[in-house]
């Protein structure tokens, strides 16, 4: 009994008194709000959008920001708020489920490494820094051009991407829990493996996993907007800031609403996200240092 306690007081936070924390910390709140903001874009989003995001109107071509069109059209007459808002569905469901995808498999792989150690740990963290050592955006990009484009393709690439910096940390907070007295003390009981890492080990690195979850998602929003930039990421029709970006380029100097605002909405998100991420760290991780 007394080893349980020992557990749940080390580091694992009471979420209820983190919520209140939130609500105090005017930064976080703002990204809160702005996160959610973004998400509930991405689900309802056409249910509001006055207009089909593909709906091409060369009469109307652009139009700068009116009644009619808050955020002005493009070189192709299409409303430029609907194809924001459909926009954010690309990024927020690609970028996060990259993202989720990384801690998972992160989690799993560091929790073995950090717990098993020795010659299993050495393999794994030198495949790790073989991974690390090649440029994000250039394996994104070599790849993406051999398997071609696609919506699964690019979440795919984003969370293999990010697995090694999260199996990082994990295995560096498993290495410190794991010398702990109710580790011992759970091995002395004779407990098993599973118990252990699952009831002993887990509750203690889900604080620094939330916090580098909202740091991946940061860097994976980014990775999928240059993804688009490049013509690498969600094909036309379908919007995506990114490519929104790039296609606007040449009309910048007549039309500047049909590059600022994705633009502005890639940079608000991030945005927030850090704000979230930067709360987090404070409040789970008072005087921890996560990766970056």
């Amino acid at each position: 009994m007394a080893t349980m306690q020992i557990n749940q007081e080390y580091i694992q936070p009471k979420y209820l008194a983190i919520w209140k924390k939130v609500r105090r910390n005017l930064l976080t709140t703002i990204g809160f709000f702005v996160v959610v903001l973004f998400l509930l874009s991405a689900v309802v989003g056409p249910l509001v959008v006055p207009y089909d995001y593909a709906e091409q109107n060369i009469e109307q071509r652009l139009q700068s920001p009116s009644v009619d069109h808050i955020f002005g059209t493009d070189e192709f007459g299409r409303d430029v708020f609907s194809r924001v808002v459909m926009g954010s569905r690309s990024v927020c469901v690609i970028a996060g489920t990259g993202a989720a995808l990384a801690v998972i498999f992160g989690l799993v792989i560091g929790l073995i490494a950090g717990y098993w150690g020795g010659l299993l740990d050495d393999v794994i963290m030198r495949l790790m820094e073989v991974m690390m050592s090649i440029p994000g955006l250039l394996l994104a990009m070599l790849v993406l051009f051999s398997l071609g484009s696609s919506f699964y393709s690019v979440i795919l690439v984003v969370g293999f991407m990010y697995i090694p910096v999260v199996t990082r940390v994990v295995r560096s907070v498993v290495l410190d829990i794991k010398t702990r007295a109710f580790i011992e003390a759970a091995k002395l009981r004779g407990e098993s493996i599973r118990y252990i890492l699952m009831r002993e080990v887990l509750p203690n690195v889900l604080p620094h996993l939330a916090v580098e979850a909202s740091m991946r998602f940061v860097y994976a929003i980014f990775m999928v907007a240059s993804l688009g930039f490049l013509g690498l990421g969600v094909q036309p029709p379908t919007p995506d800031w990114g490519f929104m970006v790039s296609e606007a380029r040449p009309f910048y100097n007549n039309a500047p609403w049909i590059i600022f605002f994705p633009a502005a909405s890639i940079a608000i998100l991030v945005v927030g996200v850090s704000f979230v991420s930067d709360g987090l760290r404070k409040m789970l991780l008072p005087g921890g240092v996560s990766s970056d």
